[in-house]
């Protein structure tokens, strides 16, 4: 555990000493045309107080709220880097993202999005992209969830186009092995570290009954259920999701803290509370080093916030769309 500490305290150190290492430079080392944090000084420089000012109202009406924002931030760099892909509504040209099967019936959080940028667009119009606000709304999301802050890379544009053969193959689904997962997260440059930091965003939020039944009554084809629940939880989430029907009934990720940001989510992973599969295989899949990440994150919260953040930072760097590639959307849902 020491070990992992020190570990992580240097590259915590060392990213912090020297920004340009985890802002702006892409993979591969290619410099990119400039994601950092100052991007909007002068030309919005009122762009986060928007932000949080809309945020703060959303989540107070609706805590889970900060959830559903966090998880938009993620089903969009996993498709085609950070570019606000999953915003764009069905058209003509475009088959939307949202209808892919990770985000059919599940994502939300459009309407808070849609007003953040109109009020951007009042305040410095043609500035903001839909993809930043993205990022930002995540950020703020945490923040104002009780998790950490970080400083946010900015300067990403907006896709013309979608993918939906992207997200229903790119976006790791609920039911995954840790296999998959680890495999999912390297074909974006993220690493087994960076999947049970991000896997603490589940930390808030909740979960349709659909993606945790197989684990009650079917989780390896022979009618049984996952044997690494704890037998109360099963018992609890039995009530919540029946064996036919149901399919939207909800409970939390973490039924502890479910609106509160942090660490508990991996003290229930190793009680055998986690919700999904996704969540439980970090303890149990017996690949790599995943066991002892849950288990340090579990020791120590500050330890979590801050890989948390670097991770973010890590995620939100994915194949931004800069320069002259791209557009600034006026309207998030749809193509200029």
């Amino acid at each position: 555990m020491a070990f992992l500490k020190v570990a992580f305290g240097l590259l915590i150190t060392v990213s912090l000493a020297h920004p340009g290492l985890g802002f702006g430079w892409g993979f591969g080392g290619a410099p990119s045309y400039g994601l950092f944090p100052q991007f909007y000084q002068f030309s919005c420089p009122q762009a986060d107080d928007i932000v949080m000012s809309v945020l703060d109202k959303a989540i107070a009406k609706e805590p889970r709220m900060a959830a559903s924002l966090l998880r938009l931030h993620f089903h969009d760099c996993f498709v085609q880097g950070c570019d606000a892909s999953v915003l764009l509504d069905d058209s003509a040209t475009i088959a939307s993202e949202k209808n892919a099967l990770p985000n059919r019936n599940s994502i939300r959080g459009f309407e808070v999005i849609d007003e953040i940028k109109a009020k951007l667009e009042e305040a410095c119009p043609q500035t903001v992209s839909c993809a930043d606000i993205l990022a930002m709304a995540a950020r703020g999301s945490t923040v104002l969830s009780g998790g950490p802050s970080w400083e946010l890379p900015l300067g990403r544009r907006d896709s013309k186009i979608a993918s939906l053969s992207a997200a229903n193959n790119n976006i790791p689904p609920p039911n995954s092995t840790l296999q998959n997962l680890i495999a999912l997260f390297q074909r974006q440059g993220l690493d087994e570290v960076d999947l049970v930091a991000l896997s603490g965003g589940h930390t808030i939020g909740v979960a349709r009954c659909a993606t945790f039944k197989q684990r009650l009554y079917n989780q390896n084809g022979n009618n049984l259920p996952d044997e690494t629940l704890e037998r109360s939880y099963y018992y609890g989430l039995k009530s919540v999701c029946p064996k036919s029907g149901g399919d939207n009934n909800i409970s939390p990720l973490d039924f502890g803290s479910p609106v509160k940001f942090d660490n508990l989510y991996f003290k229930l992973i190793l009680w055998g509370k986690g919700l999904l599969n996704s969540d439980q295989v970090l303890l149990t899949g017996n690949v790599g080093n995943t066991m002892e990440l849950v288990k340090a994150f579990a020791e120590d919260g500050n330890l979590f916030f801050e890989q948390f953040a670097k991770s973010m930072i890590k995620m939100g760097n994915i194949n931004p769309l800069t320069g002259f590639n791209g557009e600034v959307r006026k309207n998030c849902r749809l193509v200029n």
